[in-house]
């Protein structure tokens, strides 16, 4: 019999699929064990990045689970979004339907890689019995006052007729559409999430141990806590009486360096300004192209317009020139800036550019004459109040005699701003809001949920069909029965990731979103798995929600979603560029060492560096040609075994090669394994001979291994574990003790289990075992027969290598020096020991002179 991995794979499928085999344990007296991957927008198909993220996960589901633990392990879909529409506009075909077919096309797909799901927990962002309890928990966040409405300025696309939040702004542009964005004062949704900014800073402490350092590091600086002074400048001009210009600063300690202030294009002096001056007004206009992406503004070239107001220094008196500029975002602290352009780079060149004063007043190491010096250090040019203060204790000063004026205080500011949710589009989950002449915006009653969108839509216009639909938007006041009118805005698909991690865990639920008893049970997950590119809106959305959750509709009692992250990398690969400039497909390539010909034309080819898989460059695999050639269980291993999760990993065709070769050889192992033989484990008791016991100390010491190093992710290493031990069982002879044999090849199928499920199920029952693997218990390692016979000492002479000895393990520490002064008595001759240095079951090193 031959390894035939599509015969096994689709047998073993169907074979968990009859006894449901991965649903979610009820039982309470188990250990519960969460484990989540990021749910995928239902694209059509799915790319080597999904099924190295799902596979990540499913080895750690299917390792508890062997553990004994009841393990949480689902999946559904993040189905919402403009992409959707985008093709029913392209492709005649309306968004649900593509959508749903995208879906079930995914869905089969997953199944053939044998990922553990627990299929009952599914869910789809995209239906009424999902997006329904989403509208109720929408209704308790406005009830608190946590989800209300208000005017911004925001990002428009002018062709796909909606808002962008600032992270889908590239370069100034739409990132479907490409167009040039806009900003608009709109009337929008939010949820306050300011209320938590606190909470959520300090809480990413408590994510020390589970999550990486430098997604910690995103989230603190995206939520941008400062301490700093809001005080006001008097403001003179044509058309005001007694304006105040509010400022917010962290650098108080340059206020003697301020030589002018720049005002946000939507800040109401410049909308002032545009009344007196329609140069003003053409200057607002054309920053409106640049959007609010800060990211946008702070690449674009910084430009102003001088408007006719002056803004009084408050201790000098000194009137300054005040400026409308195209890099003020109205969005942050008060939409006005003081400007010390000594002391700003961003300030110094704009006041280069328009020949405004630069007058140092922080001086310290690197400090440069005529170069911006944007660090702390000493004040001077400041007055005597200030002079020779350092920058902190002049901060404090500062604040201190602008509290004493009047003009000022201390304040606590914030990067982080309320979450826009309103997107002007059909495919998203409607807002549950009405709105009345009579009774303004009045909340659905929740007995009215779902709102469900109307499928008799069109797409043949750009912008929003709810808008345009003749009869949904109409509806009556469910205050008074006057006609009114439905939001037609619909939810940031943002809003449906925040909290479907809860829903898993009652998806069956119809009757409330969140089940108490199932909260209690299964939250917070225990392991999150996705790509670094979510690190700061996505998961912090979700912690944002899990708290706002807990204290409004009271089902959610953890502070946190997710006690570990893993951020896996990113699956890359060479590409390959025609002549033509066309990207040619790796399947379709030829290489012939280190140069690239095209199978068919024979064309010769450009072979790029190794990036990131993608549409663009043509240079994905598709995970069906190597699921017919290979199988899934090689293409889970290989993705595995070829790098550490956390980092990048090069697709290797050799790669694959190899760990395809690998899982014949285990086949072959078993083969030979003598089914006569009854299987029990062998005492190290009963091992006369060493190569019996070294295979002894190998299973158990692999073991110890592979367990260790999945709970640490480390997974590249288990599958070499897993390979050493497989190499000692094909260099023992197995007659010389066919249970011991048997012993060592049942762990290796064992351990390779949790990565390669199809064909360990198959080998366990050729060895004879009734029961399924999947629902068998993980191995134990033998501590006594772990230990090593002998181990290397190492003995150094003044750190230099001079000898390695065999010695029994636990030497102590008298016997280790004995040892060692004898094995190097010929390098000291001549020299007089100073001490001798032991670190057990290491090295001795002697120091002499």
């Amino acid at each position: 019999m031959t390894y035939s991995p599509q015969d096994i794979e689709t047998k073993w499928q169907a074979e968990w699929a009859k006894h449901n085999a991965f649903k979610a344990s009820d039982d309470t007296t188990k250990q519960k064990y969460y484990v989540l991957e990021m749910l995928p927008y239902p694209s059509g198909m799915l790319h080597m990045g999904h099924v190295r993220n799902y596979t990540l996960g499913d080895v750690l589901a299917r390792f508890k689970r062997a553990q004994g633990c009841a393990v949480m392990h689902p999946m559904g879909w993040d189905a919402f979004g403009l992409p959707a529409e985008n093709a029913a506009l392209k492709k005649g075909i309306h968004p649900k339907e593509w959508t749903l077919d995208n879906i079930a096309s995914m869905k089969k797909m997953m199944g053939k890689f044998g990922w553990s799901y627990d299929w009952d927990t599914e869910v789809a962002t995209c239906l009424p019995d999902y997006y329904g309890h989403q509208q109720a928990l929408f209704l308790d966040l406005a009830e608190k006052g946590l989800a209300y409405q208000k005017e911004s300025v925001v990002n428009w696309d002018p062709v796909d007729h909606t808002v962008l939040a600032n992270e889908q702004v590239v370069d100034g542009k739409g990132w479907r559409s490409g167009a040039p964005v806009e900003r608009r004062n709109m009337t929008q949704w939010f949820f306050k999430i300011t209320d938590y900014a606190q909470e959520l800073l300090d809480d990413l402490k408590t994510l020390e141990k589970g999550w990486p350092d430098r997604v910690r590091l995103m989230q603190d600086n995206w939520l941008g806590r400062s301490e700093g002074v809001e005080f006001y400048f008097e403001i003179k001009g044509e058309g005001l009486t007694d304006e105040k210009l509010h400022v917010y600063t962290t650098r108080p300690d340059t206020i003697m360096g301020t030589s002018f202030c720049c005002l946000a294009p939507e800040h109401p002096l410049s909308q002032k300004a545009a009344e007196i001056d329609p140069k003003a007004k053409e200057f607002i206009g054309d920053c409106q192209g640049l959007g609010t992406s800060e990211e946008a503004i702070e690449r674009a070239e910084k430009k102003g317009f001088k408007t006719p107001f002056t803004a009084t220094h408050p201790f000098t008196g000194e009137e300054m020139p005040v400026y409308i500029g195209n890099f003020v975002l109205m969005s942050y602290g008060t939409g006005a800036i003081k400007s010390a352009p000594a002391h700003d780079q961003r300030d110094f060149d704009f006041a280069t550019k328009y020949n405004l004063p630069i007058r140092p007043v922080i001086t310290g190491k690197g400090y440069e004459e005529g170069q911006p010096y944007p660090t702390k250090g000493t004040v001077m040019n400041s007055g005597k109040e200030l002079d020779g203060l350092t920058s902190d204790e002049a901060i404090t000063k500062v604040i201190d005699m602008m509290e004493a004026k009047g003009i000022g205080k201390r304040r606590i500011n914030w990067r982080l701003r309320d979450w826009g949710i309103s997107r002007q589009r059909y495919w998203g989950c409607p807002i549950p809001m009405i709105h009345c002449d009579t009774c303004g915006v009045v909340p659905v009653p929740k007995d009215q949920l779902p709102v469900q969108l109307p499928e008799d839509v069109t797409f043949d216009k750009p912008g929003n069909p709810l808008e345009r639909h003749p009869t949904w938007k109409n509806c009556t006041c469910p205050k008074c029965g006057a006609d009114a009118r439905r939001e037609t805005d619909t939810m940031d698909t943002f809003v449906d990731s925040s909290w479907y991690f809860a829903r898993y865990c009652c998806a069956q639920d119809k009757n409330q979103p969140l089940d108490k008893t199932a909260m209690d049970r299964w939250l917070p997950v225990d392991q999150y798995i996705g790509g670094i590119e979510h690190a700061v809106l996505h998961l912090l959305y979700a912690r944002f929600f899990t708290k706002a959750l807990r204290d409004t509709a009271g089902a959610i009692t953890s502070a946190e979603p997710f006690s570990s992250l893993l951020c896996q990398g990113m699956v890359t690969g060479p590409s390959f560029e025609a002549p033509n400039g066309d990207w040619i497909n790796p399947m379709d390539v030829e290489m012939n060492g280190e140069k690239a010909f095209h199978k068919t034309t024979g064309d010769a080819l450009t072979v790029h560096r190794m990036q990131k898989i993608s549409k663009s460059k043509n240079n994905g695999i598709d995970p069906y040609i190597l699921l017919e050639k290979y199988g899934a269980d090689t293409v889970r291993a290989f993705m595995m075994f070829a790098n550490p999760p956390e980092r990048d990993l090069e697709w290797s065709d050799a790669g694959v090669d190899g760990l395809w070769r690998f899982l014949n050889r285990i086949w072959t192992l078993v083969e030979k394994v003598d089914a006569s033989v009854p299987q029990k484990e062998v005492p190290m008791s009963e091992l006369a001979d060493k190569d019996q016991r070294d295979l002894k100390r190998k299973i158990h010491q692999t073991i110890r291994k592979v367990t260790e190093d999945i709970e640490k992710f480390q997974y590249n290493t288990m599958i070499a574990a897993v390979m050493e031990l497989s190499n000692h069982l094909g260099s023992f002879e197995a007659s010389s003790n066919p249970a011991l044999y048997r012993e060592g090849v049942e762990a290796c199928v064992r351990l390779l289990n949790p990565t390669c499920p199809h064909i360990t199920e198959e080998l366990w029952e050729m060895l004879g075992h009734s029961n399924p693997l999947h629902a068998s218990s993980w191995p134990t390692f033998d501590a006594s027969a772990a230990v090593d016979e002998e181990i290397t000492l190492v003995v150094q002479v003044n750190g230099k290598l001079k000898e390695r000895l065999s010695v029994p393990p636990n030497l102590s520490e008298e016997d280790a020096k004995t040892r060692a002064l004898e094995a190097v008595e010929s390098h000291l001759a001549g020299l007089s020991i100073r001490k001798t240095i032991v670190v057990p079951n290491r090295l001795v090193n002697v120091v002499a002179n």
